[in-house]
């Protein structure tokens, strides 16, 4: 431990990709010292600093270094981006960026990130490779339509239309589409075929995740929510701790309304979408799933409300509504240990 430093009340670490930047306040508000160190020497640094609390942004690596200096000793604190920018004096660069994150890491009211586990890590990663996958597959479905209209083809809307009439129109438009035109499509085509192989294998992965996960099981009792929503909802908050209340897990996914209010007046908008957007939108296609069948309503304990819902709201605000609804059940049930009091209907889940 370096004893020429004074007490410390806490550390912040502005990471970079090769260099981490430290500025460190001493118990009286002073800075009491500023270094930049390289990646590799983040341990051997902090084995001589004595314990103390380490703010650190939410960014690439935070979850590692957060679990390597816990281990050490320190009380690492992960905080979101948008809560340490009130905090930057002057200009922005890399010590200025860590003494805000020192002064952030402070305030006991300030909301933090919850550590998460490399398994959590690892589940995240099968989410984000679905996700790029499944975009990429769209991407090439379209310029495949692209192609076709630039032809003077088109073909009705819909994924199975265009696969089941793709080598037809090839065949029977030999004059129309040039050699060199086809064989590109054809090409494009193997790449659709390859992308669904892809997209497959991690969702069967994802799905096996979700039958061993205790917690998924739990919370695929909830109606509407399957393997995606499940292990992504685990991923994302892990047992939902770090919410005080299911609100406060719909307020993070952006399914409240956007609020603007001034003395004492209250003004409510559209939903803030704030949060996580690839959750947010899984919460919204399992709504407008359940929507689909209002004869399973009356099953749900949250029937009645669904129905004087929908007699009184438009189709895509009920769906934000019943969105917001569900992720608060999400998070009830993470946190009471319990599956939903409703017995799982069978209805289509995602």
């Amino acid at each position: 431990m370096d004893t020429n430093l004074p007490e410390l009340a806490s550390i912040g670490i502005d990471i970079g990709k090769d260099v981490f930047h430290l500025v460190g306040f001493s118990t009286d508000g002073q800075i009491a010292f500023r270094r930049k160190i390289k990646r590799l020497a983040l341990v051997e640094t902090f084995k001589k600093l004595p314990s103390s609390v380490i703010g650190m942004e939410a960014c690439l690596s935070a979850h590692f270094v957060s679990r390597t200096l816990r281990q050490l000793g320190h009380e690492p604190r992960i905080i979101p981006a948008i809560y340490v920018k009130p905090f930057l004096k002057g200009q922005k660069n890399d010590y200025n960026d860590a003494e805000a994150i020192a002064e952030a890491a402070l305030r006991p009211n300030l909301s933090t990130v919850t550590e998460k586990t490399q398994d959590q890590l690892d589940l995240q990663a099968c989410h984000r490779v679905r996700s790029r996958l499944v975009s990429r597959r769209t991407a090439t479905i379209n310029q495949i339509r692209a192609f076709l209209i630039e032809q003077g083809i088109t073909v009705r809307a819909g994924v199975r239309a265009l696969r089941n009439s793709l080598f037809e129109i090839l065949k029977n438009r030999q004059d129309e589409i040039s050699p060199r035109m086809s064989d590109l499509i054809v090409g494009l085509y193997e790449d659709w075929l390859w992308l669904d192989e892809r997209i497959e294998t991690v969702t069967r992965e994802i799905e096996e995740i979700s039958q061993s996960e205790a917690n998924c099981k739990r919370l695929m009792s909830v109606p509407g929510v399957g393997p995606l929503i499940s292990t992504a909802v685990v991923a994302a908050i892990g047992t939902g701790e770090a919410f005080d209340r299911g609100r406060d897990f719909g307020a993070w996914l952006g399914l409240v309304p956007k609020q603007f209010s001034t003395g004492g007046r209250t003004i409510l908008g559209r939903i803030s979408k704030r949060g996580s957007r690839y959750l947010r939108t899984l919460f919204v296609q399992a709504a407008n799933v359940l929507l689909m069948r209002p004869q399973n309503w009356e099953k749900f304990s949250f029937g009645n409300w669904l129905v004087n819902a929908a007699a009184r709201m438009h189709r895509n605000k009920l769906a934000a509504a019943l969105a917001n609804k569900l992720a608060r059940i999400t998070r009830s049930v993470l946190n009471s240990g319990k599956a939903f009091d409703t017995h799982r209907i069978e209805v289509e889940a995602i």
